[in-house]
């Protein structure tokens, strides 16, 4: 166990100045498959940092309330599984998401969506099934689903289309009916051979309050209102320079790549991943918008981030950086904002960064 961040400010304050706090990972170039971080998450107080790898281990800090020091320590704790819910999925989960009601859970794969009660291990119930009789008429799969926040009858799920159904389970036991159906219309003007694929979500996430949800799709993060579906209330553009690159990033199979999305925890801000280990961050109030770097050249204690700035054409400034020059095997795919505190995780392949507040 290792402390995992340093004290913050309540995060309503956005005004992006963060330091760097401490960095847990390899330095090898030639990263194992196994190593790849592939999740990362605060639990609901933000005293505990979960990161799981594609390896299956799961790996937890714990915060220490001084300022905190990286250094080993015996193995405390061996975990074995309690409970193993299986035989319910055809296809890999994309997906799980915890109920309010503290009982039930969600599952979601390409196809189908189950509702598990957390002391009943061997059946489910399937709530969204898609699948079509005949496979050859499959235009579209499940890529995320996520329980609301406060209300445990209803949830949403998106799709490889853009698309975001919200379901209302009081409704019908099936809810193969959707209560509200998200999308944004596309501009005939603006489409491409890569238009679907670049507008498929990859992640979707309620606020903390409940009243909206966020999406990533491969270019932007969207922001919905729940009570209005025909439009997203703000489009912030994560990476747009990489339009005139999607040719190439179709080819070496960048285009696919699932980034995920995160609230801070007064939901004022946002954050996602980009190339490069840079990463994004939006404040909704100013609309500002900065993007900063996950690098071991920053990774002195206390250490400030510089925003990067990423240079299309013309003449480069001595701080930008070419979208030629770009690094797109290194990639943040998953972030994670405390709940309370301006402290961050980031993920960068095998490493784990940890970001504060430099006020604090």
């Amino acid at each position: 166990m290792a402390g995992a961040g340093g004290g913050g400010c309540p995060a309503g304050g956005n005004d992006f100045q963060w330091c760097f706090s401490q960095v847990k990972g390899a330095i090898d170039e030639d990263v194992a498959e196994a190593d790849i971080i592939s999740t990362v998450e605060f639990n609901y107080s933000g005293d505990l940092l979960a990161t799981g790898d594609k390896g299956g281990r799961v790996v937890i800090f714990q915060r220490e309330q001084e300022v905190p020091i990286l250094k080993p320590m015996d193995l405390m704790v061996e975990a074995s599984p309690r409970r193993i819910f299986a035989n319910a999925h055809t296809y890999h989960i994309n997906s799980i998401s915890v109920n309010s009601d503290h009982e039930t859970y969600l599952s979601a794969d390409d196809l189908r969506i189950n509702l598990w009660h957390l002391e009943i291990t061997d059946r489910s119930f399937n709530i969204v099934d898609i699948k079509p009789a005949n496979m050859e008429e499959l235009t579209e799969v499940i890529t995320a689903a996520e329980f609301h926040p406060h209300q445990c009858n209803v949830f949403v799920y998106s799709s490889s289309k853009g698309t975001i159904r919200l379901c209302d389970m009081r409704s019908s036991a099936l809810c193969d009916r959707h209560s509200k159906f998200f999308e944004e219309p596309e501009d005939p003007s603006s489409r491409s051979f890569f238009s679907e694929i670049i507008s498929s979500i990859s992640d979707v996430k309620f606020s903390h309050s409940g009243r909206y949800m966020m999406t990533r799709d491969y270019l932007s993060v969207k922001v919905w209102d729940l009570n209005m579906e025909s439009r997203p209330v703000e489009t912030h553009q994560v990476h747009e320079y990489l339009r005139s690159k999607l040719c190439s990033l179709y080819e070496n199979d960048c285009i696919f790549d699932k980034f995920e999305c995160c609230w801070n925890g007064s939901d004022s801000a946002i954050m996602t991943g980009s190339y490069n280990n840079f990463f994004r961050m939006f404040d909704r109030d100013t609309r500002r918008d900065v993007t900063l770097e996950a690098s071991r050249e920053s990774s002195k204690p206390r250490a400030s981030l510089k925003p990067r700035k990423v240079c299309t054409g013309g003449k480069r400034r001595k701080d930008e950086i070419s979208v030629d020059s770009l690094d797109f095997n290194k990639k943040i795919l998953h972030t994670a904002w405390h709940p309370v505190d301006n402290v961050i995780a980031v993920a960068a392949t095998n490493n784990l960064y940890i970001f504060q507040d430099k006020i604090n």
